[in-house]
């Protein structure tokens, strides 16, 4: 097929480089940033993150082919910051807000191991009219205790 092999969706090749930064030379204070090997997941959060910043004017994202492994981002602020300097403090924020995320994700399923004993996510699920198990949640269905996850199992054991 036309489709490239899925390696070189997001392997660098030598003397590629990941960020291309082009100043607009038609919109003051603009640029257009060239992300090689990533796709609309990364540009999207980009996008975001850059909206939320108040001299920010506009910030927009494409994909212009589904085939090549690139977006764009257009930046435009209003002067006071460059847009190279406005994509570092962006991606720096997304940096810290990704690490707080993976941070909580991974307190909450430590509390798994805590919980081993009474309701909440301890235990197999046994309940009316249920085998041992049958409940991959835990929900223990009518008139059975809601016991959860069981000795071995992770969220991933469905």
């Amino acid at each position: 097929m036309n489709a490239p092999s899925r390696y070189e969706l997001f392997v660098l090749d030598e003397g590629e480089k990941a960020v291309e930064i082009t100043d607009d030379t038609k919109i003051p204070n603009a640029a257009t940033v060239k992300i090689l090997k990533q796709d609309h997941t990364l540009g999207n959060m980009i996008r975001a993150q850059l909206l939320a910043n108040p001299t920010v004017l506009f910030a927009g994202y494409k994909v212009p082919h589904p085939l090549h492994p690139y977006f764009l981002i257009k930046i435009q602020t209003d002067g006071t910051t460059t847009p190279t300097d406005v994509l570092q403090q962006a991606c720096t924020k997304l940096i810290g807000t990704l690490s707080t995320l993976e941070a909580k994700f991974k307190r909450e399923f430590s509390f798994k191991d805590a919980e081993s004993g009474g309701g909440g996510m301890g235990g197999m699920a046994t309940g009316a009219g249920m085998g041992t198990g049958d409940d991959p949640y835990g929900g223990g269905g009518a008139g059975g205790g809601a016991q959860g996850w069981g000795g071995g199992r992770d969220y991933l054991d469905f």
